[in-house]
């Protein structure tokens, strides 16, 4: 199963195509509208978030509230197109005075528009601009879908803001889900999320952004998902890259992550023990992963991400006609934008783990998928 997306920030809509869709899959749309407006909220979003009310609207591949086994198209319209219609028009001749010309430092500008020859940053990004992960959460509720179905759920946290963080010693495993989403910072502690707060307003106060830190998790999943034979398959590699696909995350890892680095070996793996009914680890420092496949525990992912490169006091940047110093150009952004990642990472995890089951068990119809799920418990059930 895999999805593409299309669309510019200040465009028409975003939409998606989804292709290798199970017939069958229960879907939900207000499950999907709901994970939409979840990426739009948090405390620091600037002021585009006021203007959309983000709703997908099904094109096609899905009937009576499943899935026929084709393509799913999905479109998520652009309220603020309206009031961009002279700068982003399909045709006509540019007018003079539109051009963005002075690149910011930490985003696609300068790279973009030197590798296609353009002068003119707008024409980088409004497709590099994070609106574009709308798309990826609405075709990303495909993936989750297939996932319940499963009996699989995916969900996140925040763990820091900026320096403002939960305990080290917090345990992914005691999350309580209305608790995190009954914060404004999706946290999971509320007098941190708090802190947090605080934070974003001084940054606020001072020009500044705030990048931090995500957790996604996933709970249900069977053993043995991915592969250990090769490469391309294992499945922390192909969860780093969707995760990372995602536009201004700079650090990922599983479970203990780097932390393991710093310990010995007795202290950074997890002892296995067996009860009637299967085999049980009382830690989970590998994340859920073990040489590249599910070992049955709780997938934990930790992502970071830096600060939004929109700045109200713009960095020194350089003028693309003159080549003269400049400040750069400034956008309508948001302070902190976390939250928000760590829903689009949910669809990102969800897409790589469907794929995972539909490549063990099948690809045409979710009945099938799950008659053969449930062979190979048993088959594995001690």
């Amino acid at each position: 199963m895999r999805y593409v997306t299309a669309g510019e920030s200040h465009g028409r809509s975003l939409s998606a195509i989804v292709t290798g869709v199970p017939a069958g899959i229960p879907i939900r749309l207000e499950l999907m509208d709901a994970d939409l407006a979840r990426r739009q909220s948090g405390y620091g979003r600037g002021g585009r978030q006021r203007i959309e009310t983000d709703r997908v609207t099904v094109l096609s591949g899905i009937r009576f509230g499943e899935t026929l086994g084709t393509p799913v198209s999905l479109a998520v319209a652009n309220r603020d197109w309206d009031n961009w219609l002279d700068v982003m028009a399909v045709t006509g001749v540019k007018p003079e005075g539109i051009r963005q010309t002075a690149p910011r430092p930490g985003h696609a500008d300068l790279a973009g528009v030197l590798k296609i020859g353009s002068n003119d940053t707008r024409d980088i990004l409004e497709r590099a601009s994070a609106r574009e992960t709308a798309a990826r959460v609405a075709a990303g509720g495909i993936a989750k879908a297939l996932l319940r179905a499963l009996g699989v759920e995916v969900s996140s946290y925040v763990a820091s803001v900026g320096d403002v963080a939960i305990p080290a010693d917090f345990d992914s495993r005691t999350v309580d889900a209305d608790v995190v989403e009954a914060s404004e910072l999706r946290c999971p502690v509320p007098a941190v999320s708090e802190a947090m707060k605080a934070a974003i307003d001084a940054a606020r106060a001072d020009g500044e952004s705030l990048g931090g830190v995500f957790v996604v998790l996933a709970d249900g999943l069977v053993p043995g998902l991915g592969t250990y034979a090769e490469a391309c398959g294992r499945l922390d590699a192909r969860l780093a890259a969707a995760v990372v696909s995602i536009p201004a995350i700079k650090g990922f890892e599983i479970g203990d992550g780097f932390a393991a680095a710093r310990v010995p070996g007795s202290e950074a793996h997890d002892e296995i023990h067996y009860a009637v009914g299967g085999f049980t680890r009382p830690t989970n420092h590998a994340g859920g992963i073990e040489g590249g496949m599910t070992n049955g525990e709780q997938l934990v992912i930790r992502a970071a991400m830096k600060p939004i490169p929109t700045l109200m006091r713009p960095l020194a940047s350089v003028d693309l006609d003159t080549l003269e110093a400049v400040d750069a150009s400034r956008e309508r952004s948001d302070v902190c934008a976390v939250p928000a990642a760590a829903v689009v990472a949910e669809a990102e995890v969800a897409f790589v783990l469907a794929n995972a089951y539909l490549d063990k068990f099948g690809h045409d119809a979710l009945g099938d998928i799950i008659l053969a799920r449930d062979h190979y418990l048993a088959r594995i059930a001690r």
